[in-house]
């Protein structure tokens, strides 16, 4: 191959060290490799990109290959040559993963090109490489010092590098000349100086930076550079060469940070990471409010305001924990040196913490101990607590990680795996919480520093000694350790432990009211004394309550009592003790306050002796209330409250023992006095409106009914009564009273709906919300929009007060600094194509005004007022000019645009004229026109029946100006003629007096013997028409004088009016004052990604579904207006868009409306566009006028000069990382979806340059001889066509390994954000610029003064829902979202203050979150629902959250029925998850009682009370069941005592008011009518309940209460993936079984069984009317429950598709299971998926399941004594017959099953006889019976009802004891009764989907019904549904 002239070469002149490459190639076989097929890609991009992770290094050598191949192709093959040597020695067996198959290609493409590539230089190899060499250094190194970016002097160097490792391998080391290697010493001293870097190119030198010419980043540099004094660090060499100690030793350090790394071993990438974003925070901070001349160095408050932010928690925690706080400053030390010392140590440990990073007190724990390092290193020398001698420096950079992190990654490690993947019980495992809770007691520091590996915290319970054959790093599951301080317990039970105050108030005021309503004196019964001793037993209840309080506290935190302090153990026993002696005592001194006590009163009664007075009861009483008094006083009192509980005196502590456990988080989050009196105010009047209600409605109606019941006596029971003697009917009452009850619990969450509305609509009119909703209500207030926008959104002038009101006199300084924003926006809406060029013509506003005396308005406000103007001035028949004045002068624009459109064509004409004399005579007319009007004699001089013929020649003369043109002649004589014609018009047809004029010009220039007017006017300039600033003015002049009609409907994109208005709008609302682009926060926006959608493909877009539609006509017709737009934008002309362009134009159109990573990151990167033009705006001052920026634009010089400085700031001030966790897999990956993501992902990165992307890197890697996989941190940038890596930091192991994907995810990308603030958004977002230029002014809500000592933490913006137009249930769900993220979370944040985050683009206070453990939480399946808990721990920790709505994000929603379905699963799942969790029981604890009632009422109490609803109608109808089957209904309902049946009846029918759920959407229409009207509220829920709304809200009811129960009773969490994509497709039978069967269709038969029983056996003496009355809610829910899915489906009603549903469902229900078969192949294996949840779940999850499934056999005890078989027999041998009966059936059903399976092939004819016998048999038996026995056909089908519920519940009861049956033999029977049943409900739901299907209007209903919204924007969905389109669908270059 290479050749050497030089050395002893092999047998084809290779040096020796290359021979064993070929002769191993040579024995390669020829492999298939992963870079072979690569279709659409060069290879270049494949050999450098595709490297092997194991051979990672090799990389770079290939990349510059690839770069130097154009010039070079031999020095390229050269460079390949020893990435291929390189490859062999890093791997000789090939045994990495894709090495051989990638060695193999190498080793080909060098074969090839070693016969095809040429030398250019030089006739060697080696003369070659060392010319290249010298050449390239000398022509872009030596050269490029002064004038190259640091950027590209980084890829120089590297170049330069690789080139010379190269040529040391081709050339000897003493045939390398003395240049060269002077060249080669000169790149190996410099290239540290070029590396590429992030923000900042901190060490480069040569071309400075704009960026580090910034005075603050100069000071913030030199201050971490200031090393003095520090000592060097002292190095122990393990080699006895003392040249190498010396060199070791005298390694320096150029800032505090390597200073910091040496000492302790940080990584290289963390250092310089973090050593950037040091320097960032203090060059914010410090430049704020700071003035820029003698700008030397940083304010010393600058270090200290950033010491305090980021050591808050630390101290805190030291305080806590009542230890020194080791940040130490002893007297005469340089401060800021020491300060930035302790900051630069906590950013590198956090920087290279990975998964610990969700510990923050671990992370102080281990500051704490390296800051006292520090300290001793430089003060003391010596160990404080032994007096060693500090080791000063660390071996190598991984020791940090090797020595503190990975250890306690590895504990983290080992616990996750005892999860199970999810499965296993929260108890049974020790999460992020207890771990990081380990180091909230001072038992932590027992692990000693350095830390002793021997410790209780790292010995596992699972560390044994690994038996010889077992894997190191397999899992044995010994003693497990216990909880720390909570048990995650999964049971019912939390909700009452975690808000007991709630249920003890609600219990205790239904007890009450029964006692007040059963009084005969009603509410008068307080002020009799014997009515309110009974109310005071409310007390006893209350005892009993704190009684179970107590007993749940000691049950569920059992398993973390080992982990518990003494004194928390001794509080809960002690707590336990004061209950039950309360209980005790309370009822004792009860009884003998009793007159005449009977029964248990009395037995307490002869307790006590005489000595007991009655009134011993009260004072009993007012000692046990005591402690209440004593809350409510601190409640009102919360500074007081505050103050106590954050204390940390011993005293204080033992006094607050008894109210509340010490922990570290959760103390003082009490609210000031004002936001306390706001809340309370609201809760107060939503419990006196629910209280009164349910004593009216629900309570005092049932009393008398009651009391008729209880008296009345029962003797005809239609069943067997197990206690026939019972008194006082208690079944019934049950019966009755349960739903009422469960009703009184649940209704408080409808009042909270109501009450939320009312105030949240008081509260956003007051906030003026929806002042501005339509395009009239806009321009009649445009007027006021510039000087608002400057008011709010400019930073004031120094000097300048701000405008209190709004001024009617319009500042021109604030029209040009308003129109370079709004012309911005309008052009971004217009590459949007939102609008179109004529729309956005309308709508811009002119960039030079400087020419025109008024101020000129956007034309679609001025559109139509020249023509009318015209018709008012021909038609005015006055004779005074202030007349016709004062008329135009009454409309407000009209004025405007008249002295605008004079002016203009003034202007326009003038300019045009080149001939002085042609120039004299416009400035005559203009000056006789002037003159008349001030003397007010225009209408004498002028004609106005002249001006409509003037009109029609100046539109025509506009239209000529602007139109294209070839031959410049023919264009010139067009103008010269119109031109020629309009000043003949004027002078001859509108002056009276104008040929004087043209006259005195002929005097004037001499020319009177000519009188030929054509030589007037001949000579133009048209150069000027290639003028923009001109033409903007005649298009705007063209605009004003032709568009005719009123442009109210500018724009018509609904969308783009929805932005205008709402931007307009926002402008009027209360903002922060805007600071100056210096003065503002800093911040970043963080974006995690996994594997979704980037860009859509060209493939993708002309993909047919099965319906045979693309995506891309599918887009066409819902986007209608927005696809012309955009065929108009891409076939302009001017635009000249190329072929391939178009198409990436078309990619761009349809992936900007799907819920793409293009589209968000579009969005996100408008935040840096909006910088640079508040730069702008702030570097051109007041002075500027619109010209500015236009102009700026088109000076080259000044626009490098003005980017470099807006550049500068905007990436001081904000940074966006996309958070990519597979993206090295996805660039190495085979799969085309995956490549397609990474191309598209760095197209990204090329794209913007500022945006960055962080991904997880996996790598093999050679320890001690053995391949590993290690994983690091990478950041990227976007590079010369090519990803870029800037950092990269090891971590201890894989990091998604531990917690959820989402936040390890995040967590991961989190160290490479900068600023102090942290906007979250996910990949299914969008943005806009107008909203993205607010975001200063949002960013100042965090500093601003605000009520309270607490500033804000998280602030919560608002939303719009982008995917509401897809189909109706897309609107559903965009309606209800919205009114989630307005009116709902508007009320949370105030009055309630208990508003979280919700995964929304809410923005973190950054520093307050990285110091308290991120922003969200990771722990496996417990914090599914990771946002939430963000805020959660956010306000433990005493931060706060607000909600603003002047500035809003896009959000894209799920659009079909089953997408939705996962969503609502997956949200009901995490709110399970949560009722569990520490976080809310603390919560639920610490808040006082009102905000505890919000948090309950807004979270997990909300999904509570939607199961609580779907229980009470179970309830209700199993009350129902036992009445009408025991006979009791009947006979209470006859008997002739009960007179007021009517009553009862009401009482009966109460609660079905509350199954409508109706009252839910009320903050939806008051969201709606607030922001858009109420009419068009009203229009709105009217059209959605004709889409049947509340069918698809009830199926969503069903949806929450199936997984939220079933989570917290079995588990079974798990993220799901909804899938973002917007083609609705027809999903079949089998799909929606599966999904919809156990959540929906089994529950929904249930209830129509028991309706159906209900209906069937009380019919004969209930009215009709009754029973629809009560019941048609509950069918309404069933009709919802079991059709919902296919009313939503498309094409659900379609035959064609129905008969293939059936088929398909059929065969899936057919096919047998087994290992690796997919659920959605086989029945058998969804079945035994779906019982995952009863494979782990504890012992008591199975024995609920039983009793639950009991209920079932209820079916079969009544309905058995009903048949006339039974001939009205009660013995309770019927129904033990009856089973006899079941028993038998399903045995002869098992010997067919059998006969079948072992004799149906060899014993045809026998199996044959064997059923003929059967059958016979069965014949006989029915004959008998119905002969003899009395049987009747409604018998048959009365035990048809009755056993088939007892067969299910047979079938549950053995699902819970599978392993028992499994043992027994019995569980295929099990199985094969399950496949009857699914048959049975597959048939009883599919007949009425099949009998629908037949009549084809179905159908066409059904899809009207479905794509309502999208009909009305002119979606044709039939046909689109059918496939009936055009298949030449109109393409992008139309």
């Amino acid at each position: 191959m290479a050749s050497s002239s030089g050395g002893r070469g092999g047998e084809d002149g290779r040096p020796p060290q290359m021979q064993p490459v070929r002769s191993l190639s040579r024995r390669m076989t020829r492999a298939g490799t992963m870079m072979i097929d690569r279709p659409n890609e060069d290879e270049s991009a494949i050999d450098s990109e595709l490297v092997p992770s194991s051979l990672a290094s090799i990389a770079p050598i290939l990349r510059v290959a690839n770069d130097i191949e154009n010039d070079n192709p031999r020095v390229a093959y050269l460079c390949r040559f020893l990435a291929l040597e390189k490859a062999h020695r890093m791997d000789q067996t090939s045994s990495g993963r894709g090495v051989r198959q990638f060695k193999t290609y190498l080793l080909h493409r060098l074969e090839r090109e070693e016969e095809e590539t040429e030398r250019k230089l030089a006739k060697s190899d080696p003369r070659e490489i060392q010319l290249y060499y010298k050449n390239f250094y000398e022509k872009y190194i030596k050269e490029g010092e002064a004038t190259k970016t640091p950027e590209e002097m980084a890829k120089l160097y590297q170049i330069a590098t690789v080139l010379y490792d190269v040529l040391r391998t081709v050339v000897p080391e003493s045939r390398i000349d003395e240049e060269t290697l002077r060249y080669a010493d000169e790149v190996e001293r410099k290239k540290e100086q070029y590396e590429h870097y992030n923000i900042l190119p901190l060490y480069a030198v040569g071309a400075r930076t704009a960026i580090m010419e910034l005075p603050e980043i100069k000071a913030a540099f030199s201050a971490v550079r200031n090393v003095q004094g520090l000592p060097r660090p002292r190095f122990h060499s393990t080699s006895a060469n003392p040249d190498e100690k010396l060199k070791e030793r005298a390694q320096s350090f150029n800032d505090i940070l390597e200073w910091l790394a040496l000492v302790f071993g940080f990584q290289r990438g963390n250092v310089a990471n973090q050593r950037e974003h040091l320097i960032l925070l203090l060059a914010n901070i410090d430049v704020r409010k700071r003035n820029l001349e003698s700008y030397d160095e940083l304010k010393p408050s600058t270090v200290e305001k950033l010491m305090e932010r980021i050591f808050k928690n630390y101290r805190s925690w030291c305080k806590y924990l009542r230890c020194e706080s080791y940040i130490r400053f002893p007297s005469g030390c340089n401060k800021q040196q020491l300060s930035l010392i302790y900051l630069g140590l906590y950013l590198l440990i956090w920087g290279e913490a990975s998964n610990v990073r969700f510990m923050p007190e671990c992370l102080c724990y281990i500051f704490h101990n390296m800051a006292n390092e520090v300290y001793g290193i430089l003060f003391s020398n010596a160990h404080h607590v032994t007096g060693d001698t500090f080791e000063a420096a660390a071996p190598d950079e991984e020791a940090f990680l090797r020595n503190v992190i990975t250890p306690i990654y590895q504990v983290l490690r080992k616990e996750a795996r005892r999860n199970k993947g999810g499965k296993a019980s929260h108890s049974k495992w020790r999460n992020y919480d207890d771990l990081n809770e380990y180091f909230w007691d001072k038992r932590c520091f027992r692990l000693k520093w350095p830390m002793n590996f021997k410790a209780d915290f790292f010995i596992h319970s699972d560390d044994k000694p690994q038996p010889p054959n077992e894997r190191p790093d397999q899992v044995s599951y010994g003693k497990r350790k216990p909880k720390t301080n909570f048990v995650e317990a999964r049971t019912f039970w939390h909700l009452y432990r975690s808000f007991d105050r709630m249920w003890i108030f609600l219990v205790l005021a239904l007890q009450a009211m029964i006692i007040v309503a059963w009084s005969p004196s009603g509410l008068l019964a307080f002020f009799y004394k014997d009515g309110f001793r009974t109310i005071l037993t409310i007390f006893i209840t209350s005892a009993f309550l704190n009684l179970l309080q107590a007993t749940l506290d000691i049950i569920l935190s059992f398993g973390a009592w080992r982990g518990l302090k003494f004194t928390q153990i001794l509080r809960y026993f002690f707590k336990f003790l004061m209950a039950a002696m309360w209980a005790v005592v309370l009822p004792i001194t009860y009884s003998k306050s009793v007159q005449n006590p009977t029964g248990l009163m009395k037995f307490f009664s002869s307790w006590v002796g005489s000595w007991l007075d009655q009134s011993l009861y009260n004072y009993a009483v007012a000692f046990y209330v005591l402690p209440n008094i004593l809350a409510a006083l601190f409640f009102l009192l919360p500074p007081l409250r505050r103050i106590l509980e954050r204390s940390n005196m011993r005293i204080v502590t033992f006094i607050m023992w008894w109210a509340q456990p010490k922990l570290y988080v959760g103390r003082g989050m009490h609210e000031d006095m004002f936001s306390l009196f706001k809340y309370t105010f609201f809760w107060v009047m939503l419990l006196l409106s629910k209280l009164a209600f349910s004593y009216y409605v629900e309570i005092l109606p049932l009393v008398n009914p009651t009391k008729v019941i209880w008296d009345l006596q029962v003797v005809n029971y239609q069943w067997h009564e197990f206690f026939p003697n019972a008194t006082h009917n208690i079944g019934v009452i049950i019966s009755i009273w349960a739903p009422i009850v469960l009703v009184y619990f649940m209704d408080t969450q409808i009042w909270y709906a109501i009450f939320s509305t009312l105030f949240g609509g008081i509260y956003g009119a007051f906030s003026h919300l929806g002042e501005i909703r339509t395009l009239g209500m806009l321009r009649s207030r445009f007027k006021f929009v510039p000087s608002e926008f400057c008011s709010k959104l400019t930073p004031l002038s120094y000097g300048h007060a701000k405008r209190k009101h709004l001024e009617e006199t319009v500042d021109e300084k604030d029209i040009a600094r308003f129109s370079q924003v709004w012309n911005k926006f309008i052009n971004t809406m217009r590459d949007e194509d939102l609008i179109n060029d004529r729309e956005r013509d309308l709508l811009l506003l002119p960039s030079s005004s400087g020419d025109v005396s008024v101020v000129q308005w956007p034309p679609f406000l001025l559109a139509s007022k020249i023509p009318i103007a015209l018709d008012m001035a021909k038609d005015f028949k006055g004779k005074e000019d202030a007349d016709l004045f004062k008329k135009i002068r009454s409309e407000y624009y009209m004025h405007y645009a008249v002295i605008e459109a004079y002016e203009t064509v003034r202007d326009i004409i003038y300019g045009l004229l080149e001939d002085e004399s042609d120039k004299r005579i416009v400035r005559e007319i203009c000056y006789e026109v002037d003159v008349s009007i001030q003397q007010h004699r225009f209408l004498t001089e002028f004609r106005m029946s002249g001006l409509p013929l003037l009109s029609d020649k100046l539109e025509k003369f506009l239209s000529i100006l602007l139109s294209d043109y070839d031959d410049v002649e023919t264009y010139k004589s067009q103008i010269i003629n119109i031109l020629q014609d309009i000043i003949e018009i004027i002078t001859q047809d509108v002056m009276l007096n104008g040929h004087e004029i043209l006259e005195r010009a002929h005097l004037q220039t001499g020319d009177i013997e000519s009188d030929k007017k054509e030589q007037r006017f001949e000579k133009i300039n048209l150069r000027l028409t290639h003028n923009l600033s001109w033409r903007e003015k005649v298009v705007r002049l063209w605009l004003l004088v032709t568009v005719k009609e009123s442009a109210i409907n500018v724009p018509q994109n609904l969308e783009a009016r929805r932005r205008i208005t709402f931007f307009a709008n926002s402008l009027f609302m209360k903002l922060p004052d805007a600071p100056r682009v210096r003065d503002m926060l800093s911040f970043s926006v963080l974006t995690p990604y996994y594997k979704e959608e980037v860009l859509y493909s060209e493939e993708e877009l002309n993909k047919e579904n099965e319906d045979g539609v693309t995506m891309l006509f599918y887009l066409q017709k819902i986007y209608p207006e927005e696809w012309s737009n955009y065929l108009e934008r891409v076939g302009d002309s001017k635009r000249n868009f190329a072929e391939k362009d178009k198409i990436d134009q078309l990619r761009q159109w349809v992936s900007y409306r799907g819920q793409t990573l293009a589209r968000t990151v579009r969005g996100m990167m408008y935040y840096r566009q909006a910088l640079e033009l508040q730069c702008f705006q702030e570097f051109a001052g007041d002075d500027d006028k619109h010209s500015g920026y236009h102009a700026m634009e088109t000076n080259e010089d000044d626009q490098k000069s003005f980017n470099d400085r807006t550049r500068a700031l905007a990436d001081l001030k904000f940074t966006y990382v996309v958070s990519c966790q597979v993206y090295g897999n996805q660039k190495k990956s085979s799969d085309l979806r995956d490549r397609s993501s990474y191309n598209n992902i760095l197209q990204l990165m090329l794209k913007y340059p500022s945006l960055r992307v962080a991904y997880i890197d996996e790598r093999e890697e050679t320890v001690n001889g053995k391949s590993q996989k290690v994983f690091y941190s990478v950041l990227l940038k976007g590079c010369d066509k090519l990803d870029e890596e800037i950092y990269r930091i090891k971590l201890p192991g894989p990091p998604t390994e531990i917690g959820e994907g989402k936040p390890e995810n995040q967590n991961h990308a989190l160290i490479f954000t900068r600023g102090e603030a942290l906007q979250t958004i996910d990949m299914n977002q969008d943005n806009y610029f107008e909203e993205a230029f607010k975001m200063r002014n949002v960013l100042q809500e965090f500093i601003q003064d605000c009520r309270g000592k607490r500033k804000p933490t998280i602030l919560g913006l608002r939303e719009h829902i982008f995917t509401g137009s897809v189909s109706s249930l897309a609107w559903f769900m965009s309606n209800q979202e919205t009114s989630f993220v307005t009116i709902g979370q508007r009320v949370l944040a105030n009055p309630l203050r208990v508003r979280f985050h919700y995964g929304h683009p809410d923005i973190f206070d950054r520093i307050f979150h990285i110091t308290r453990g991120g922003i969200s939480k990771a722990s496996r399946i417990i914090n599914l629902s990771e946002d939430i808990f963000a805020g959660y721990n956010s306000t433990l920790r005493g931060g706060y959250v607000t909600h603003h709505e002047y500035i809003q994000v896009g959000k894209g929603r799920d659009v079909g029925m089953n997408q939705i379905s996962f969503f609502e699963a997956k949200v009901a799942n995490g709110n399970g998850e949560q009722t569990l969790s520490r976080d809310v029981y603390r919560l639920g604890r610490r808040f006082d009682f009102y905000r505890m009632l919000s948090f309950y009422f807004t979270t997990v109490g909300f999904y509570f009370s939607s199961m609580m609803t779907v229980l009470t109608v179970y309830v209700f109808l199993y009350g129902r069941l036992y009445m009408v089957m025991s006979g009791l209904e009947r006979e209470i309902l006859e008997s002739a005592r009960v007179h007021q049946s009517k009553a009862l009846e009401e009482a009966l029918t109460a609660q079905s008011v509350f199954q409508l759920g109706f009252l839910m959407v009320l903050p939806m229409v008051m969201e709606i009518g607030l922001e858009k009207g109420f009419r068009t509220a009203l229009g709105d829920f009217i059209i959605m309940q004709l889409q049947l709304a509340s069918v698809f809200f009830t199926f969503q009811l069903g949806t929450k209460a199936h997984y939220f129960g079933r989570t917290i009773l079995h588990g079974g969490s798990k993220y799901r993936a909804t899938g973002r994509g917007f083609v609705v497709f027809h999903a079949k039978f089998a799909d929606n079984y599966r999904l919809y069967s156990r959540s929906h269709f089994v529950k929904g038969l249930e209830l129509a069984i028991l309706l159906v029983v209900y209906q069937v056996y009380g019919n004969s003496y209930r009215s009709s009317n009754l029973y629809m009355y009560i019941t048609f809610s509950m069918w309404f829910l069933v009709a919802s429950w079991l059709f919902a899915p296919f009313i939503f489906n498309p094409a659900g009603f379609e035959w064609q598709k129905t008969v293939d549903d059936w088929t398909d469902w059929k065969r899936w229900m057919g096919n047998r299971g087994g290992i690796g078969i997919s659920v959605e192949k086989s029945w058998e294996s969804w079945w035994d998926g779906e019982q995952e949840h009863l494979k782990h779940t504890n012992i008591r999850g199975r024995v609920l399941e039983i009793i639950l499934a009991l209920r079932f056999l209820l079916y079969q005890y009544g309905i058995v004594y009903h048949l006339n078989i039974a001939h009205r027999h009660t013995d309770f041998l019927v129904y033990g017959l009856s089973w006899v009966v079941l028993l038998t059936v399903l045995l002869v059903l098992k010997l067919v099953s059998m006969g079948r399976r072992r004799f149906g092939t060899d014993f045809q004819l026998m199996f044959r006889i064997l059923k003929a016998l059967l059958f016979l048999g069965f014949l006989s038996v029915m004959t008998v019976l119905f002969v003899v026995a009395g049987l009747t056909i409604l018998d048959v089908c009365a035990a048809i009802l009755a056993f088939l519920p007892t067969g299910w519940a047979i079938l549950l009861i053995g699902q819970a004891l599978r392993s028992v049956l499994k043992g027994l033999g019995f569980w295929e029977s099990i199985k094969e009764l399950g496949r009857a049943y699914e048959y049975i409900m597959g048939l009883v739901i599919f007949t009425p989907i099949a009998v629908l299907s037949w009549f084809p209007f179905v159908s066409e209903f059904q899809t009207r019904l479905l794509f309502n919204q999208a009909f009305s924007r002119g979606l044709q969905i039939s046909m689109i549904l059918s496939g009936n389109k055009d298949k030449q669908a109109p393409s992008s270059s139309k």
